[in-house]
């Protein structure tokens, strides 16, 4: 059958299907279930109006329990069996066995660096990008720009780094733009200036704005009087633990900047080198996230009261302090729903690591890492064991939205 007629083929089967559905549910349960005889009428009536919302309901619970709930019993299953055993019950050998690999803990470990830095980085931008764009006449222009690569999928995001990040022999000409900028220092003045100098400086930039992360997560727990469960204390002291590493790693990486000795004139292949080439990774990320987090924060900053504002510069207050005392404080809810869905992203990333480096030269993640076993070396029990890893770390954070927007539409 030819393409476009089985597309309205599908169409008219589906849309007709749903027709016959409803028309026909709901006949039955008005003229068989509960018919409206004239002893009966009304309470039967009312019964009726009680199972109609379910009947609406029950096509859409039925497809997210069909391709969202039995996948995920089935993964479960699939990761206490072995297919080496052919299919038998292996209990918990799967995951001690995945506990065991070093390339599990290689993913783990850069996961964990994606969480920290892409969710932060894009969130950041995509609030800078906000403020900014609403303050020049062309503002709409240039969010349009900076929202263009949301549509991009990730593999084709992927394949622009990659020519951006590529390495040629030194005789040749670099079509990689990084080396072609690199290839420019000399180890002169500049080169320290632009290598040595400004990196510090940012490092120590993103020191202080992590210190002063710390300083906020941790005020409210000297509060006598406020009421918060022993989890989000424990949520609190956590986050502050980890920014407290951040900052001493920050430190311990400017000493690094300036005693590492670099080889200038000399093309790098920037996708083999083990650490930084996860970051190189992350701003394909993050460049596309940025978009997102703009325009979502970007309605939210048009949402704060002007009043608020005026107020605020009559006090006398800076540009700088009507953002971040201000409207930063107001469109905090906001803040946190953008930094958790693109946490939720970075947690599912596969697509750029499988693009760019299959995880190879320790850039490993969870989705790639599930991926290699399942599809690669054909082992379901270890690949279902690590889409569960990666279906327990994503749960939280879900729990976490749909309990701050219920909290949300109770305050309303």
């Amino acid at each position: 059958m030819h393409p476009a007629l089985l597309g309205l083929t599908t169409v008219i089967l589906g849309v007709g299907g749903c027709l016959l559905y409803f028309i026909g549910s709901n006949l039955i349960l008005d003229k068989v279930i509960f018919p409206q005889k004239s002893g009966d009428q009304g309470r039967n009536i009312n019964r009726a109006n009680m199972i109609r919302p379910w009947l609406f309901l029950f096509p859409a619970v039925f497809a997210l329990g069909l391709y969202l709930g039995y996948p995920v019993i089935e993964t479960l299953r699939l990761s206490f069996t072995s297919r080496a055993a052919d299919g038998a019950f292996v209990g918990m050998a799967n995951y001690n066995k995945m506990f065991a690999d070093d390339k599990f803990w290689e993913a783990m470990r850069n996961n964990m660096l994606w969480l920290i830095i892409v969710p932060a980085a894009a969130t950041a931008f995509g609030l800078l990008a906000a403020q900014l764009t609403d303050r020049i006449r062309w503002g709409n222009l240039a969010k349009s720009l900076i929202f263009m690569p949301m549509a991009i999928s990730f593999v084709g995001a992927s394949v622009i780094f990659k020519l951006v990040y590529d390495t040629r022999p030194a005789d040749q000409d670099q079509i990689g733009i990084l080396n072609a900028i690199w290839l420019k220092f000399d180890g002169g003045a500049g080169s320290i200036l632009m290598l040595k100098i400004i990196p510090a400086l940012l490092l120590i930039a993103f020191a202080a704005l992590t210190a002063y992360a710390i300083k906020a997560v941790l005020t409210p727990l000297k509060n006598q009087h406020a009421r918060e469960s022993i989890i989000f204390k424990a949520l609190r002291i956590t986050g502050a633990a980890i920014g407290a590493y951040l900052v001493v790693k920050s430190l311990l990486s400017i000493v690094a900047l300036f005693t590492a000795t670099l080889t200038y004139g000399e093309p790098q292949a920037w996708l083999t080198i083990p650490f930084w080439n996860s970051f190189f990774l992350m701003v394909v990320l993050i460049w596309i996230q940025t978009g997102f987090a703009m325009v979502i924060l970007s309605a939210a900053l048009r949402g704060v009261p002007e009043e608020t504002v005026e107020a605020a510069i009559v006090d006398g207050a800076t540009p700088f302090d009507v953002f971040f005392k201000i409207k930063v404080p107001q469109i905090k809810g906001t803040i946190v729903v953008v930094w958790t869905t693109i946490t939720l992203v970075v947690l599912k990333v596969f697509d750029i690591v499988y693009a760019m480096t299959n995880g190879q030269w320790e850039t490993q993640v969870l989705a790639n890492y599930m991926y290699e076993k399942l599809f690669t070396a054909n082992d379901w029990g270890l690949g279902s064991a690590s889409a569960i890893i990666i279906m327990l770390l994503v749960s939280p954070i879900l729990i976490w939205n749909v309990y701050n927007a219920r909290k949300e539409m109770k305050e309303r």
